[in-house]
């Protein structure tokens, strides 16, 4: 029967955007649809929660804000979540749509993987759960049906819906367990906690799965099932597929270690542990283990243990242990033997298959501690040989959030088993990671620094210096320059231009005091007062040095010329020397009143002035101005000829 007919919800639009086409899958809190996003046009996969959780308001109000957070989450590996949103009595997902199938399926299909295949499919699912781990993200619900794989050979995560921020305790608080049973960790199924370890627990249970064939706990209920997490460890899968690699028993026993703290502490680190892993196998591992049958006598997953379920917290505490039916042979046993040697047998049973386990996890291997994560290099190697480990330092590395000359990292990563004498290579923090120095170029100084300040840079040093191509309080450059790669916390210098100084203008002749101007780009403006000596500059503003922008204005008072007049015609004017301004040699004027207009021109040049001749008739020099003293060489000398 085609459910999707029979599905009310195909063909309706919601909230007047996504039109539903066809149902996808219909799971333990939602179900799954193929929808069209009217709006861009583009096809998606629509979540729907079911009604009865709809209902539910804090459940909703929970829902729509780990939604939100999982919108943030941008990773290759994760299907991207595009909206989220409430129409009517239906609350959904709006996410990215990939076409292809699951990693349930796949299993279905296969039986079991290979060990090279499995890790190879665990590495991009640890990856997109370490970037939720590194964003405060737990997904929860890490499961194969929760895997997609595509047409094209990627790798997905889905489902991030059901992800929680992580509080300051890092752990997640819920008046109700979510999740499925079959690959919860015992401290999300006592009492609904979870953080990043709870997400490598249920890694390490997939894999399992997926070596095998089989969950490790199975029984006729998921509360069944979660009772056996509580109380029985993981097999090692080599237990149920002989020939698995003792490597893979140990990545198994960490990352389901019943105490989270002995688990590695995230899925970054649970990456590193089964890349490791994956290059110590032999090449053709897979081809070996192609043909070795299983021997996990329970019944053919999926079971109960595979679907997504909602349980109120420590409900498992109190629920009695399954109990297996009596076969024929142990009814037998009873008859013959009586309850008290069954007793006796069982307690040996468990007693040598607890030491087995114990050998085979823990007795011959130590836990790298995550303790040292974050400690000083001495410190760190101190506690690490205390424990007989044999410790090496390694290349240091930048990292974002361990402080410099921290242990950063270690090699095998932190809850990795290792032997109790192997060695671990401790890895020194960089500190923060280099970043560009932004272009501050040309702005203002408080928004120079405050660029520089929201990429972690400390820009208090400043420095002016005379420009005049950067108006004055701008940016000229910062050191180390713009693009430079620089740590977060490093200083920069910025560098402000102090615009072009205004040139010393005092004792100068109106002249000098334009032509100085001028060259340096200033635009001058004259007032005139009486004084002496004649034409001499004697204040300006602004003052000389100041700083100011080209173009500017500079005002500058000289004292008024002193001009000869005649009959009410000014003959010419005394423009005085000054102080002899500008390097221009100051010479005595001689006197020429008396001469000849020609012996005086003569004597004059020779002397080094122009001359101005002026006046009516006569071949006689009558007056001349200036008539004594000095004037700059080259300087112009006005005669009045008279009879």
């Amino acid at each position: 029967m085609d459910t999707t007919v029979a599905d009310p919800l195909v063909g309706q639009v919601l909230e007047g955007r996504y039109r539903i086409e066809s149902r996808i899958a219909r799971g333990g809190m939602a179900t799954v649809y193929v929808a069209r996003d009217i709006k861009l046009g583009r096809t998606i996969a629509l979540k729907v929660m079911h009604p009865n959780l709809a209902q539910d308001d804090d459940f909703v109000r929970r829902f729509i804000v780990e939604a939100k957070s999982a919108a943030a989450l941008s990773h290759p590996s994760v299907v991207a979540v595009y909206d989220q949103g409430t129409d009517g009595q239906h609350v959904f997902l709006a996410m990215e749509y990939v076409p292809g199938r699951t990693l349930r399926d796949l299993l279905t299909e296969q039986g079991r993987l290979g060990p090279r295949q499995a890790l190879s499919l665990m590495q991009p699912v640890l990856a997109a759960l370490g970037a939720a781990h590194r964003a405060g993200l737990v997904h929860r619900d890490v499961k194969p049906e929760n895997v997609l794989l595509t047409d094209d050979g990627q790798v997905k995560v889905a489902d991030f819906g059901l992800a929680r921020a992580e509080t300051a305790s890092k752990q997640t608080k819920t008046g109700m367990i979510i999740g499925t049973v079959g690959y919860m960790a015992p401290e999300q199924v006592l009492s609904g906690n979870a953080d990043s370890r709870s997400d490598v627990y249920a890694a390490g249970i997939m894999l399992f799965e997926l070596l095998t064939g089989y969950q490790p706990h199975q029984a006729e209920s998921p509360l069944a099932v979660a009772y056996k997490h509580v109380n029985e460890v993981v097999p090692l899968p080599s237990s149920v597929l002989p020939g698995i690699p003792p490597q893979l028993d140990a990545l198994i026993a960490t990352a389901t270690n019943h105490d989270p703290a002995r688990r590695p502490a995230d899925a970054n680190h649970f990456l590193a542990a089964v890349v490791e892993t994956d290059r110590a196998l032999p090449r053709d591992i897979d081809h070996r283990m192609a043909n070795v049958t299983a021997t996990f006598h329970q019944p053919t997953m999926p079971g109960p243990g595979s679907h997504t379920s909602v349980l109120p917290p420590g409900m498992v505490r109190h629920a009695p242990p399954p109990e297996p039916p009596a076969s024929s042979a142990d009814r037998l046993i009873s008859f013959v033997t009586g309850r008290f040697v069954l007793i006796a047998l069982g307690l040996i049973a468990v007693m040598v298959l607890g030491w087995a386990v114990w050998y085979q996890t823990a007795g011959q291997y130590e836990t790298v501690p995550s303790t040292v994560i974050g400690m000083p290099m001495k410190d760190a190697k101190a506690q690490l040989e205390a424990k007989g480990y044999r410790v090496a330092q390694g290349k240091a590395r930048f990292d974002g959030k361990i402080a410099k000359d921290m242990v950063a990292a270690t090699d095998p990563a932190p809850g990795t088993q290792i032997k109790r004498d192997a060695l671990v290579t401790l890895i020194p923090s960089k500190g923060k990671p280099p970043v560009p120095v932004p272009s501050v170029a040309g702005k203002p100084l408080a928004d120079a620094q405050s660029a520089l300040t929201d990429k972690g840079f400390n820009a208090d040093n400043v420095t002016r210096e005379p420009s005049g191509s950067v108006a004055r309080d701008q940016v000229i450059r910062t050191v180390p320059g713009a693009g430079e790669l620089v740590q977060p916390g490093e200083s920069i210098t910025v560098v402000v231009s102090d615009g072009i100084k205004v040139p010393d203008l005092a004792g100068k002749t109106r002249e000098q005091a334009t032509q100085l101007l001028q060259q340096t780009g200033l635009n001058p403006s004259f007032q005139e007062q009486d004084g002496q000596p004649p034409n001499t500059v004697v204040s300006q503003n602004p003052p000389a040095n100041t700083g100011v922008n080209k173009g500017d204005t500079v005002t500058v008072v000289v004292t008024k010329p002193k001009c000869l007049i005649d009959f009410g015609i000014k003959l010419g004017c005394d423009n005085g020397g000054g102080q002899g301004g500008q390097g221009q040699d100051q010479i005595p004027v001689p006197n020429v009143v008396g001469q000849s207009v020609h012996d005086a021109r003569k004597a004059l040049r020779d002397a080094g002035f122009q001359v101005n001749v002026t006046g009516f008739g006569g071949d006689t020099v009558r007056i001349q101005a200036p008539n004594s003293g000095q004037a700059a060489r080259d300087s112009t000398i006005t005669i009045v000829r008279g009879p």
